[in-house]
């Protein structure tokens, strides 16, 4: 039951912390608060099995947490599950790092019939950290003839069922 480690409604945000938004829509039978931790321990430290290096590390550092809660007016069993990940969680300076800890592995959960991210915060103390391309980002937006909106690369999972 994720909802006893990762479900923290007394979680107070933090400046530092990465607040993400998601829309969840649990499977039936799973209550929301269940969803949301789902969604918290399956985008940062949580794992189906035990692991050894489990007594190194503070899980209470690493962990994200689901700390809030709505329903999605106007529609029936859907949520929006707000998570907090501390900045340790993250390596400095890698954005990919950041997306494919956030969204990479958590879409595939059993516990979810569906979820999207919806908004995310990323502190300025961690984008500070991102240098961006190594000639600038006038040279890459020129190379790529686009303009006006971010810029990201990284690998997409084909098993989410994306499709170009």
């Amino acid at each position: 039951d994720y909802r006893l480690t990762y479900y923290t409604p007394e979680y107070k945000t933090k400046d530092t912390d990465i607040l993400a938004a998601f829309r969840v829509t649990p499977q039936p039978g799973v209550p929301p608060e269940e969803a949301g931790a789902a969604v918290a321990a399956e985008s940062s430290t949580g794992t189906w099995t035990t692991v050894w290096t489990d007594g190194l590390t503070s899980l209470d550092r690493y962990k994200g947490r689901c700390y809030h809660i709505d329903s999605v007016l106007g529609e029936d069993n859907q949520y929006i599950a707000y998570v907090a990940y501390p900045l340790d969680l993250f390596e400095e300076g890698s954005v990919t790092n950041m997306f494919t800890s956030i969204v990479g592995n958590v879409f595939g959960f059993k516990a979810l019939r569906a979820l999207r991210l919806e908004d995310l915060r990323i502190p300025p103390a961690y984008s500070k950290t991102f240098q961006g391309p190594p000639h600038g980002i006038q040279v890459e937006r020129d190379k790529l003839n686009k303009y006006g909106r971010p810029l990201l690369g990284c690998t997409i999972k084909p098993k989410l069922g994306l499709s170009a």
